[in-house]
Parts: C-alpha cells; structure tokens; sequence
C-alpha cells in the first residue's frame, strides 16, 4: 500500500532495534487508531501505513528481505506468510496484546506458570483517648486473619488428590480474547487465573486452601496523632495467593471526644469557670493539662471569654516541629441560687455603683450607646 521508506513512516533509523521499532509502532498506532480518530480518513490511511511497516519490520526474514530489495521484497513476501499472512497477524495481536495487559493489569508471566496475586489491603478503625494520642501509646488489637488450612496443607484439594491443571488455559491463568485488531488478555474463566483446578475440594476449606481465623497485632501509636491519621502495618493484610505477597493493613485512628480538652491542630482548648469576685478583684486558679495540675494567675478585672495561652502544654506534632500551646478560655459564671442575704448584699453593691456605673462597665455602657444611636438612626 505505502510507498514511503518503512523506516521513515515509523520514524526509526535503519539500524533501529526490535524494542526502538516496537516502541515506535505503539507510539504511532495508539495515535492513530481509527476508535480514537472516527471519520478520519488520513488518521485511518495513517494506521494502515504504519501497521504495514511494522509488519515489515518486526519479522526479521521479512526485514532483510525488505532492506535488501525494497518494496519489492516486501511484497514478494520472502521468508514468510506475506504482510498480511499469520506471522503479521500474530505480531499484531501481540503488541496490542502488551499494550492492553499494561493497561489492565493483565500480571500473567509470559513464560507460562501459575499467576501469583497480592493479598488485599485491610482496614481498621481504632479508637482512642485524647491522651494516648497525644502522648503516644502501644495498643493490641484483634482483627479477622485467615491461614492455611492443615488437612490440606493448603492445596485446596481433599486428601488423596491433588489440583490438576486448568485444560482451558494450559496452566497460564489467562487466555486472550480477540477483538476484531485487539488481542485482550483476562484472567482464564474456568480457573479464576489461577492455572489449577481442583475436582475435589477439601472439605474443611472448601477448595479455597485457607481457613478463616484470628489474630492479635500490636499497634504503636505515636505521639502527636490526630483524628483520622492512619497508621500502616506492612504485610498484615490478607494473604497472597500462589505465593504473592499479603497486603497491608491500615489502621485508621478515631479519637474520643474528651470531658475537658479540645484539640484544634497542636493546640488544646479548655473552658475555665471562674467567679464573678475572681474576675473582679484577680486571683489564682487551678487549670488540669495532661501533664499535670498548674496554677493560672487571673488579673483583676479580667472580661469574659478571655483566653489564656500556656506556652509547650499542647501537642507535639506527628511529624516533628515545636509543641502547641494550651489556651484556657475564662468564662465568668454568675451565681445562681443566692439566699436573700446574697441578694441584698447584690442590691447594695449594685446601689454602691451610683452614677459611675458607666465607668465601671465601660462595655456595656458603648454597647447601650450604639443600639440608642441605631434608633435614633431609623427615625
């Protein structure tokens, strides 16, 4: 069909390797694949041009024969079944075969022999204190496992039997499917891929060679995690099957709410009730960190909602870097449940005010004259 150089439509020199025109071959076929270029008629013309070098190219009697007498020698199909005959077909299939198992995860081994799978990956949700994670801890926990089954070591087969080999797939694990131009290799159907079958299977496993089971891991938790980190255990996930490696499994950290802390980054946040005299007149309180009982120093006078920062009494980062700070958050508590006594002695304190209440409530005093001047405004 082409007349153009072989080696110029595959943009390859003519002392190019198998592998440099294969490369090139897969390049140029995938570009221009008439499913990924419908209606165009030069993108087609392409593909043709560039399937016919490559059969030219990739079979080595027809190369020769090619670079000795051109054209003509390719055509004349020395050394083998012609551009279109079994060995170009084959070829064709193959590559495409390649490209397909790539993308799809075909894993079979070309040399033949049993496909071998990695075991899937587990999940774990684990919940802990708000100390542990801050402080680190080593937990044990129980997760669903499975191992070989003893009666038929496991095999899969009952005893006095053994798997026999798939006829369909010859052993492989795969088999190709052709589609039209494509050759799609897929896990063999009568033996899931696994190249055997077992006629009789065991009958404490039921052919599947493992048995459901239990076990204990230890989880070392370090110090700094957060809620919703997760902790990765390699190779303790489910098993490989015909000698693949297992999974991993990941444990994935929940953290409890605590009675007293909350955690916003590396820092912890507490609510502090204090007395109304305490805010007035300043004083000392006791406030808890995880490291223990510390006295915080209230000034006189001291608002509402203050916060207070304590400098290293937070959390230690997971990944490194300087400790958070604990913010105590004062919140002045207004008496409740006063005896008549109280009250009077309120009242009095209240009247001992005078007209230098504004003075003395300097916020509530701005706050009543900004709502009179949002109604003088409306008016």
């Amino acid at each position: 069909m082409s007349q153009r150089d072989f080696y110029e439509v595959l943009g390859v020199e003519k002392d190019a390797s198998e592998a440099d025109i294969k490369k090139a071959y897969r390049r140029l076929a995938m570009k221009y694949h008439p499913d990924r270029n419908p209606d165009d008629k030069d993108a087609e013309m392409r593909f043709k041009e560039v399937k016919e070098a490559y059969e030219a190219l990739s079979d080595p009697q027809k190369r020769a024969a090619y670079d000795q007498f051109g054209h003509a020698g390719a055509q004349a199909g020395f050394g083998g079944g012609g551009p279109h005959g079994a060995a170009g077909a084959e070829a064709f299939s193959d590559i495409f075969g390649d490209m397909f198992g790539d993308i799809f995860g075909g894993g079979g081994r070309r040399g033949g022999g049993r496909r071998v799978f990695r075991g899937a990956d587990l999940r774990y949700r684990l919940k802990i204190d708000l100390e542990q994670a801050v402080q680190g801890d080593t937990v044990q926990i129980t997760i669903p496992s499975s191992r070989e089954c003893e009666p038929c070591n496991g095999s899969g087969a009952a005893a006095g039997s053994k798997p026999m080999t798939c006829e369909t797939c010859n052993g492989v694990g795969q088999v190709r499917m052709q589609q039209g131009f494509f050759s799609v290799q897929q896990p063999c159907p009568s033996c899931g891929g696994t190249g055997q079958v077992i006629k009789d299977p065991c009958g404490s496993c039921g052919g599947q060679g493992r048995v459901r089971d239990e076990k204990t891991l230890s989880v070392r938790i370090p110090e700094g995690v957060d809620d919703g980190d997760r902790i990765r255990l390699s190779g303790e996930g489910e098993p490989g099957e015909n000698g693949g490696p297992p999974g991993d499994l990941y444990v994935e950290v929940s953290v409890r709410p605590h009675q007293i802390f909350q955690r916003e980054g590396n820092d912890l946040i507490c609510e502090v009730p204090i007395y109304f005299s305490t805010a007035a007149l300043g004083g000392q309180v006791e406030v808890p960190t995880l490291d223990g009982r510390v006295s915080l120093k209230i000034p006189s006078e001291t608002q509402s909602g203050k916060l207070f920062r304590l400098r290293g009494k937070g959390v230690k980062p997971v990944r490194g870097g300087p400790r958070g700070d604990l913010l105590c958050r004062v919140t002045v508590e207004t008496p409740v449940k006063l005896t008549k006594e109280q009250k009077e002695l309120l009242q009095r304190f209240e009247d001992s005010l005078g007209k230098g209440g504004d003075r003395h409530n300097p916020r509530s005093t701005s706050w009543l004259d900004g709502v009179k001047r949002f109604f003088e405004n409306l008016g």
